[in-house]
């Protein structure tokens, strides 16, 4: 049934409300559950709940403004209703751009269900203190148990899952690589995980469906992993048939490392960069010394001075041997592939040596500081230490956290709110680096890699500055 917008003076897109039958993979849930997720208070799950489903019902929207979801939908609710023979979801003046002919489309069901297992399971295990987040250990296991919980774990499977990193606001070109390397990863049965938006998020899937159907494959996998606080500016992209809803982008960003055998970054902006030192700060533990981790940067012919500027930064920021933990190939999607495939074989080797699980990297250490979750507030901007003394993974923690808060800036609504507030955030640090990091930022800018194209000129949410002016 199409519904008409309150205000008759504004054009909302046409909407449906509908009450629903879950698709698969929540049959039950508690009174105790149900009256959670349907508290509008401050404490309850309600906010969370419609904030993540209205994003999936949007999927393939072309924004990464939060903000603007609701100013098209701000009459749109969701109510779960507990019934005898389960429960159902009521959806008021929901999107109908999920509807055909009066039927949610099945994928767009199952994402619903994702959204609501998710928010449920997270906030019912930590009420009940069966998380423990003090340690790193219990950090990782909390990861594990949201994993295990929306069954992306799958046993029994030889090490075949790449993540794909890169921007939702890259060019048609780069777009169009990653769908080459994604059909080329397909040809070899290799299943696809990415932060499930748009852009270099579904490039590599649309291209693997490709792939997989030519050899005939059955079963495949394209996993989304985000997280509340992005999902409403990245929402998942069609081919999502597997979403989890991590708690913060520490958790999200983990559990891309611990499930991923091999991990591919195409073009990108901050969200990408923050990525990319969060796994190097991994890897240059000293700790994880002697762990194999296939990390290829990769783009077209165009994009080679994007990721030569990466490079220099990287080498620059945390020294020459930081190279020796990736790989660089240009406009060569099977050599891509090829390459991945075989950094898959020592993963699986190495695993099988030190009996580990090849569905949850075990054996990888994550340290602390990666794990704790990082406000993005003016303080916590100010108060981080970029300077060459420090060691040099706690060097790659603080500018992972640097981007992140500049990604929070960006997209996320806290961090837009921050900004409106108080104004850009300050990045202080070493000279040299702060001269990297400017240049490099400056050539997201110039590139249009910090937003989607089509709205106002960027304004930047950050100002670098350089230690002791």
């Amino acid at each position: 049934m199409n519904d008409s917008p309150k205000n008759k003076n504004i054009t909302l897109p046409p909407t449906v409300s509908a009450r629903i039958t879950p698709a698969g993979g929540l049959d039950v849930l508690s009174r105790n559950e149900v009256t959670r997720l349907r508290d509008a208070s401050g404490s309850g799950l309600h906010a969370l709940l419609r904030r993540c489903a209205l994003a999936v019902l949007t999927s393939g929207h072309m924004s990464d403004d939060p903000r603007s979801i609701f100013e098209q939908y701000p009459d749109f609710d969701i109510q779960v209703l507990q019934q005898d023979r389960g429960i159902k979801l009521e959806l008021t003046h929901a999107p109908a751009q999920a509807f055909v002919d009066g039927q949610i489309i099945r994928g767009i069901n199952e994402l619903l269900v994702a959204v609501v297992r998710d928010i449920i399971y997270v906030a019912t295990q930590a009420e009940q203190g069966s998380f423990n987040l003090d340690d790193s250990v219990g950090l990782t296991h909390s990861v594990f148990e949201i994993l295990r919980n929306a069954r992306i774990l799958r046993p029994q499977v030889d090490p075949n899952l790449v993540v794909c990193w890169g921007g939702h606001s890259i060019a048609r070109d780069e777009y169009e690589y990653t769908k080459q390397v994604g059909y080329q990863l397909g040809l070899r049965s290799i299943d696809i995980c990415t932060g499930c938006g748009p852009g270099a998020m579904k490039g590599p899937m649309k291209g693997a469906t490709i792939g997989h159907a030519k050899q005939r494959r059955r079963h495949n996998r394209y996993i989304g992993v985000t997280e509340p606080g992005i999902i409403a500016a990245e929402s998942p992209n069609p081919i999502v048939n597997h979403l989890v809803i991590m708690p913060d982008i520490e958790k999200r960003l983990e559990a891309f490392v611990r499930i991923g055998h091999g991990i591919i970054v195409f073009p990108g902006g901050v969200g990408t960069a923050e990525e990319i030192l969060y796994l190097l700060g991994i890897l240059t533990h000293p700790d994880n010394a002697g762990v194999p981790f296939p990390l290829i940067f990769s783009g077209p012919r165009e994009a080679a001075p994007y990721f030569e500027q990466i490079d220099r930064f990287l080498r620059l920021a945390l020294g020459e041997s930081v190279a020796e933990h990736y790989e660089i190939i240009i406009d060569d999607p099977a050599a891509v592939a090829r390459s991945m495939v075989r950094g898959i074989d020592r993963v699986r080797n190495h695993r099988l040596d030190n009996k580990d699980a090849f569905f949850f990297n075990w054996t990888l250490n994550i340290p602390y500081q990666f794990q704790q979750p990082f406000p993005p507030t003016h303080e916590a901007m100010a108060n981080l230490r970029i300077r060459h003394d420090a060691p040099r993974h706690e060097l790659a923690a603080d500018l992972r956290r640097a981007f992140s808060g500049i990604v929070a800036g960006n997209v996320k609504e806290e961090g837009i709110r921050a900004i409106e507030t108080s104004g850009p955030f300050l990045i202080d640090g070493d000279a040299d680096i702060m001269e990297a990091l400017d240049e490099l930022l400056q050539a997201f800018v110039v590139q249009h890699r910090m937003k989607l194209p089509g709205g106002s000129d960027y304004e930047p949410c950050y100002r670098v500055v350089r230690e002791g002016a």
